[in-house]
């Protein structure tokens, strides 16, 4: 059985798996579904939610807000992010202040910059570091940065950064090359963003066979490998049925002899690579 949670640089635990909801808050007829597979996520254990203000411009946040009402707050783990061109010293305590109002939360446990802008990195961690001393976020962190931003970021963010969500599945392993190491030597935490690969993985005939051999899914397959990395996956589903199984990949572990399969037919980087964005 894999971990349930880790520890973060600043001692915060953070569940290891969770639920990612990108492309949910953007109509209205599938909101529905969307409240019924984060509330059985949530019952599931699944208590990890990432959002952001970009997804469905705030719908998505929205949406967790309902899906969260009247439960106990310090069970759960919310994650938001803040988009780059809000990302001044006032303009991310602003953003925050406004995520916090469409969640009906007084808090976040991570808050992120969605990914680099041009407002400086001081200005930015300036605000994150405020907002923490503030009790409105517990955590920082940052997304889609590659090494020579994290390097940048080292330099000016006090030493709270710690976290950074990339692209990163079984069909996109170029952080392994580098940033993936740099980050583990730091104890900076890698979370895992469109861990499915937009589904892509699950038709792959690689896939397909080695999780029937072992009598799983493909999904469960893709995720349990990811734990394997130490990284925190967080696939985003509106199904109750797929969330279930997506929870069911903490329990999986798998043999070497598995692993070094799925090396071999999808192999790891062997030179550095510009990190992949969707």
């Amino acid at each position: 059985m894999h971990p349930r949670n880790l520890t973060l640089s600043g001692g915060i635990a953070i569940p290891t798996l969770g639920q990612g909801t990108w492309f949910m808050g953007e109509s209205r007829f599938e909101r529905k579904a969307e409240l019924a597979a984060l509330r059985h996520g949530i019952s599931l254990g699944l208590t990890l939610i990432d959002t952001a203000e970009m997804y469905g411009n705030g719908g998505a946040e929205e949406v967790v807000g309902e899906a969260i009402a009247g439960l106990p707050r310090e069970s759960l783990f919310i994650v938001s992010k803040v988009l780059p061109t809000n990302a001044s010293r006032n303009g991310t305590i602003a953003a925050c202040e406004r995520s916090l109002k469409r969640m009906k939360t007084d808090y976040l446990d991570l808050y992120l910059l969605h990914w680099r802008g041009s407002h400086p990195l001081s200005e930015t961690f300036a605000a994150l570091q405020a907002l923490k001393d503030a009790g409105k976020i517990r955590a920082f962190g940052v997304s889609n940065f590659d090494t020579p931003d994290m390097v940048q970021a080292a330099k000016v963010d006090g030493g709270g950064n710690c976290l950074n969500q990339v692209l990163y599945n079984l069909g996109s392993r170029g952080i392994e090359w580098d940033l993936l190491p740099w980050q583990r030597e730091r104890n900076i935490a890698t979370m895992a963003y469109s861990p499915l690969h937009q589904t892509q993985l699950l038709r792959k005939p690689a896939m397909q066979k080695i999780a029937r051999e072992l009598s799983i899914t493909p999904a469960q397959l893709a995720l349990s490998w990811l734990l394997h990395q130490g990284v925190i996956p967080i696939p985003k589903s509106s199904d109750p049925e797929r969330v279930a199984e997506n929870r069911n990949a903490w329990d999986i572990v798998l043999p070497a002899e598995v692993l070094k399969r799925l090396d071999e037919a999808f192999p790891p980087p062997s030179h550095k690579m510009p990190l992949d964005i969707l």
